[in-house]
């Protein structure tokens, strides 16, 4: 037995040594990982200065405003188009151009103006009447009035035809919308093409496509807005109440996790049971019944699955696969019934734990803003880094000119020789860009800051994790709990953290955002490959995809619980990470109970806080029940807040039970770790509750003879 116990110890580790001076988490540690600390505050002075180039050459008005066909911003203030906000498009249905997805412009002259037409009018009825001045105002800056309107229409200074639009995101699109059936524009239901011919409307629409709805859309931002402003005193209450009912249901797991579990673990048994008698009874009423005997091999794959319920063979499948179920479930409720035992033992301890330190409940609001900081650092890099381009221009036609999509100066283009070999042609913006080696690295540098997002976001998360796990594991090792618990185990722990494991944290946080970095890089590749007939490829990169999905869940898993030896012993990663290995391991079965009765529980936890609170919130919302008289506003979708209810009460028991999951994991590897240094005796007393001891048949030998 002996020889066994050293066999399995060489190949899963070695454990830990007893240590008589251990008490807990080592107060006195030195720094770990310093080179990935100096290789972090590096990349961190690197990204601000990214950030500062970025910030220098970038122009979010690119995003916010839409530019006219001479790069110039509509609705910019400061500028001579600060009263025209609206973008205006010659000929919409050019937008159904192909074109288009190469260019990311349409090929028409555009250009910004006050406000979208409100009326149909075509250039040639228009030029000499009384509407030609209310048309001029959607012609090209500088228009002159003494072309021919063949002229005009040729050098595309106006356009042929004005149609009846809405603006949508600051742009022009024809307001289409269907009459007992029939596309309309305005009251028109064809439109004239600028050369005498009138068309069907339905040729606007894919041009148009987007303006489908546009007032609609606009009424049903209103609508929620008003919604939120009304209900947001209700919304946050009922934001309050998951708050409390998650408080709740970690005070009441010290009481009922037993009970929840051992409860639905017979009604999983029963169900089965009534799963496999529902089947025996269909498989006996089918019997005699014409076809019922025929075999699924000779049936053969059918599209209406309902067919198979009126085979025998069917139900004898289903209850054969039910009957080893159950019989699964039994056995290992028989073999690891104690070990089930223990990991509810664990999971009140840790609902004593969090109660004992119940600053730790608000540590994930600290999480939560430092997030926010690296989320909105890295937008607001990325924004700027997208919008530091310069302006191209290059030249559209309809026709065939062999000068299309050539660069062009707009200011010469009209005494250049390809305006002249082109007349149909036009010299308009097309996107931004450049040539420079600037322009040329910014896709590395868009890399970088994806890149370092990861990394600080993870940091970031490594940072609560080990400060969680410090305070928590300072509860277990107090022998007299909570006498020997250290003042403020919280900031003791995070201070801990930061002090002497940067570089450690930085070094696992590393690890982490390479491994999602190339996910995201498998992301880009796969979007790009999409449209490609090379099965091999799709194949080969559906595995990686799978691989690296499958590598960033462990390393997770491995972080996590290397944080906590690092939170412990203040190792370095490597070496935290080895040892936690290996202590689980040596483990396993321990580990996947642990797991699994969790993640019931948390599931369970989770679905009561979000049902609970999604059921009041759509009584109250609906008026089906009324705590005063008339206490829910009226709203216009009773929707709104209830989903944001839902919504806001998931994040908040998620935030909760994160910190109690970690509370759990903590716990466990100290238990581990208990179980492996100390033997009860008065020199090496077990630190471990008095339920766990009495469950595994421990007793510290000192407190026995006492």
């Amino acid at each position: 037995m002996g020889g066994e116990r050293q066999h399995y110890y060489g190949k899963h580790g070695t454990p830990q040594k007893y240590d008589p001076t251990f008490k807990g988490p080592i107060y006195h540690r030195g720094c770990t990982d310093i080179i990935c600390c100096v290789f972090l505050l590096l990349a961190i002075v690197g990204y601000v200065a990214v950030g500062i180039i970025a910030w220098t050459h970038g122009d979010p008005r690119k995003v916010i405003y839409p530019t006219d066909s001479r790069g110039e911003f509509c609705g910019q203030k400061g500028t001579k188009n600060a009263n025209k906000p609206y973008l205006f498009y010659f000929n919409i249905v050019k937008c159904a151009s192909p074109l288009v997805l190469l260019e990311f412009q349409c090929p028409t002259p555009q250009i910004c103006v006050e406000k979208c037409p409100d009326r149909y009018l075509t250039y040639l009825n228009a030029h000499r009447s009384q509407d030609f001045e209310y048309y001029k105002q959607f012609c090209v800056p500088g228009f002159q009035t003494n072309k021919g309107v063949a002229e005009v229409l040729r050098d595309g200074d106006c356009p042929a035809v004005l149609i009846p639009s809405k603006p949508l995101a600051r742009r022009c699109f024809p307001a289409i919308h269907a009459h007992k059936g029939v596309l309309m524009v305005g009251n028109e239901t064809t439109y004239e093409d600028g050369h005498g011919s009138r068309k069907n409307i339905t040729e606007l629409v894919e041009g148009a496509k987007k303006a489908n709805g546009v007032l609609e859309a606009r009424q049903l931002a209103m609508r929620i807005f008003e919604d939120y402003t009304v209900s947001w005193y209700w919304i946050v209450i009922g934001l309050v109440i998951a708050m409390l009912l998650s408080l709740l249901f970690i005070v009441l797991l010290r009481f009922l996790a037993g009970v929840m579990v051992w409860v639905m673990v017979t009604m999983l048994i029963l169900v089965l049971g009534y799963g496999i008698f529902h089947c025996y009874m269909e498989y006996m009423r089918l019997r005699g019944e014409a076809g019922s005997d025929i075999s699924l091999v000779d049936l053969g794959f059918q599209t209406d699955l309902r067919v198979y319920l009126h085979l025998r063979q069917t139900w004898m499948a289903f209850m054969i696969i039910l009957s080893i179920l159950e019989a699964v479930i039994i056995l290992l409720l028989i073999f690891l019934r104690k070990r089930i035992l223990i990991a509810i033992a664990l999971i009140k301890e840790a609902s004593r734990a969090v109660g004992y330190v119940m600053c730790s409940l608000l540590y994930p609001l600290v999480t939560f803003f430092l997030l926010c900081l690296c989320i909105a650092y890295w937008a607001s890099t990325a924004v700027f880094l997208s919008t530091s381009n310069e302006a191209v221009y290059k030249i559209f036609d309809d026709g065939t000119c062999q000068f299309a999509g050539k660069t062009c100066n707009p200011e010469t283009f009209a005494s250049s020789n390809e305006s002249r070999l082109c007349p149909g042609a036009h010299c308009q913006f097309a996107f931004y860009g450049g040539e420079s080696g600037y322009h040329r690295a910014l896709l590395g540098l868009q890399i970088f800051n994806a890149f370092m997002f990861f990394w600080l976001a993870n940091f970031v998360l490594a940072l609560g994790q080990v400060t969680l796990a410090g305070a928590f594991a300072s509860y277990y090792w107090a022998l007299h709990k909570p006498d020997d618990l250290p003042a403020f185990p919280l900031f003791s722990a995070f201070g801990r953290a930061l002090r002497y494991h940067t570089g450690s944290l930085a070094f696992g946080a590393l690890i982490l955002a390479i491994v999602q970095i190339i996910r995201v890089m498998l992301e880009y590749l796969d979007q790009r490959l999409k449209a490609a007939e090379n099965k091999f490829a799709k194949f080969l990169m559906t595995c990686l995809k799978c691989c690296f999905w499958c590598l960033e869940k462990f390393i997770r898993f491995l972080n996590r619980n290397a944080y906590i030896m690092i939170a412990i012993y203040g190792t370095n990663f490597c070496t935290s990470a080895r040892n936690a290995f290996f202590l689980l391991m040596r483990n396993i079965i321990r580990v996947a109970v642990l797991d699994k009765v969790t993640d019931f529980l948390f599931l369970l936890g989770k679905l009561l806080i979000v049902g609970s609170v999604g059921i009041l919130a759509f009584f109250f919302f609906t008026h089906r029940i009324r705590i005063v008289q008339d206490t829910a506003p009226p709203l216009n979708y009773y929707w709104v807040p209830i989903l944001t209810v839902i919504v806001g009460s998931y994040l908040i028991a998620h935030g909760f039970f994160s910190v109690y999951g970690m509370c759990v994991d903590t716990l466990f590897l100290c238990f581990l770790e208990d179980l492996e240094r100390n033997d009860g005796s008065a020199e090496r007393p077990y630190f471990m509750s008095p339920n766990l001891k009495r469950l595994l048949n421990k007793t510290n030998k000192k407190l026995a003879e006492s």
